[in-house]
């Protein structure tokens, strides 16, 4: 077995894993019954596997070209979708989408009662 071969299954089988991943994250942002858990579903298994998609694509490709513009956007991934998530949460508190119960510790809510008076 030469490396170029074992390139390519790794890679075929990081494609696999990133894109089993991302199916389960769409899964579980249909079936999931709160924002909060939606917004879970939405961030980790997608991050995750966008990343092991891009492994794959660098071990497949196997340019320096490729390998860079895919850095570039892992980069672009690790800097806005933890950014989106907060900024959904936080919207989904202040609209009164999310439910109060659920919550175990509300670190927001003071600051927001204060905010409105």
């Amino acid at each position: 077995m030469t490396w170029t071969t074992l390139f390519d299954i790794a890679g075929a089988i990081s494609l696999l894993l990133g894109a089993l991943l991302a199916f389960i994250g769409a899964v579980g942002l249909v079936r999931l019954p709160d924002l909060f858990a939606r917004m879970h579903s939405a961030t980790k298994p997608q991050t995750l596997g966008l990343l092991l998609i891009l492994l794959g694509l660098a071990l497949t490709v196997r340019t320096w070209a490729a390998v860079a513009t895919l850095l570039i956007v892992i980069g672009a991934q690790g800097l806005t979708a933890p950014v989106a998530a907060h900024m959904l949460g936080r919207s989904g508190y202040r609209s009164g989408v999310t439910e109060d119960d659920l919550l175990h510790i509300d670190e927001l809510g003071e600051a927001y009662r204060r905010m409105q008076r």
